[in-house]
């Protein structure tokens, strides 16, 4: 009985100890937020690849006399102000 009184009571001398892990959390926070602007230029970069790309595919349609053209490129402007929109609320939600 004496053994298991002072087992926990070293065992709750060491739970005090910890803290309450706020800076761990600070860290973490800080550390993601920094990703975040490389993050969203990556994701600007490859919208405009996409964007170039989905342009291209737009000319071409165009060019052939495809009765799908407009179709095609409503979506495609639709994706590209959906990129923009989207980045620009996450932005402004996460930071």
């Amino acid at each position: 009985m004496l053994l298991a009184l002072l087992f926990i009571s070293l065992i709750s001398n060491g739970a005090f100890a910890q803290g309450n892990g706020a800076a761990g959390i600070q860290e973490a926070t800080q550390m993601v937020t920094s990703y975040f602007d490389p993050a969203t230029k990556l994701i600007y970069a490859i919208g405009a690849v996409v964007g170039l790309i989905g342009g291209v595919k737009v000319y071409n349609k165009f060019s052939s006399g495809d009765p799908d053209t407009s179709k095609t490129a409503a979506s495609w402007f639709g994706a590209c102000i959906f990129l923009i929109v989207a980045a620009t609320i996450l932005r402004s939600f996460f930071l």
